[in-house]
């Protein structure tokens, strides 16, 4: 149950990310936007990395893990952090809110393909019920959808984006094997600010002069991505997955815009009206059913097995 809880946490955390985008996006380009939060991050992981070795022996280091690790920033990190980011710049936040439903199958096939693992008949009913809900909570911005030429860039770049996160959230798994969740991201972490560091210095170098200069909206964005984005849901997501499957952790995405639509009323002024909230409840149902119904159900298969 605590590793649910850490998902709920997870998932209010990361229903911030677009609304810090924007925060930020006036006098931080996409590239210092993930370099600058992730770099510090990694800066606040290391005295959690110490201490954990402290308490329990680092697993064997093996010099093919540094590839490893890098093959995780390239392409789980980058593309689920850069590229979202960057997207949702060229492209409109209703249109990335609508391409980010494509994570959980992405992550159902990756899970598929490297853990073995299999999307039970409850888990695609919890998936029916969560677009549903979804599509409640975003029925305006679906009747506004725009994939026209202007947008084409932005929203393909968000859908790279969804695959990367995906590629993460289960390949991540198999890493977790031999690291803790701490090192896992700590370590991808490390290899992010490896690739993209010479990026931001091509790219984006004259927003380092520009930072006495910074607003107070974003310096708000840059904390809020630094500390909960990529520091505290990270980690708390991690501890989650070395308990539930992938597929799992994937559903439980849909309480992104459960918890983004308040968030939006309170941050924005946005109004809420009945279809939201009633959207909001069937995104809720649906992850309840695969975190309270599902367990149970497999714990009755498992009593009847084990009677005959």
């Amino acid at each position: 149950m605590r590793s649910w809880i850490f998902l709920f946490l997870c998932n209010l955390m990361w229903a911030l990310q677009f609304t810090c985008v924007k925060l930020v996006q006036d006098q931080v380009g996409s590239l210092f936007t993930v370099w600058g939060p992730m770099t510090l991050a990694t800066i606040m992981l290391y005295p959690l990395i110490r201490a954990e070795r402290k308490i329990a022996a680092p697993a064997q280091r093996r010099k093919s893990d540094i590839l490893l690790f890098l093959v995780l920033a390239l392409l789980g990190v980058f593309p689920g952090q850069v590229l979202i980011t960057w997207g949702t710049r060229m492209s409109t936040a209703s249109n990335a809110a609508i391409i980010m439903l494509a994570i959980p199958p992405c992550t159902a096939f990756f899970a598929w393909l490297f853990m073995r693992e299999r999307m039970s008949a409850v888990r695609w009913v919890a998936f029916a019920i969560a677009i549903g809900g979804v599509l409640l909570c975003s029925g305006k911005d679906i009747h506004n959808l725009n994939f026209a030429s202007g947008y084409l860039a932005g929203n393909l770049l968000v859908l790279s984006g969804t695959l990367g996160s995906s590629f993460y959230n289960s390949y991540g798994k198999k890493v977790l094997e031999r690291y803790s969740p701490m090192e896992m991201l700590f370590y991808t972490y490390a290899a992010m600010f490896v690739i993209m560091t010479p990026l931001v210095i091509l790219q984006e170098r004259d927003v380092l002069f520009r930072i006495p200069q910074f607003t107070a909206s974003t310096w708000i964005g840059l904390i809020l991505l630094t500390v909960l984005h990529n520091y505290l849901s990270m980690v708390l997501f991690l501890k989650a997955l070395q308990n539930i499957e992938a597929t799992q952790a994937a559903l439980s995405n849909y309480l992104i815009t459960f918890f983004g639509v308040p968030i939006a009323a309170i941050w924005l002024g946005e109004r809420l009206n009945l279809v939201e909230v009633a959207g909001g409840i069937l995104v809720l149902a649906s992850t309840l059913l695969i975190t309270l119904w599902e367990p149970r159900k497999r714990s009755a298969e498992a009593l009847v097995a084990a009677a005959q």
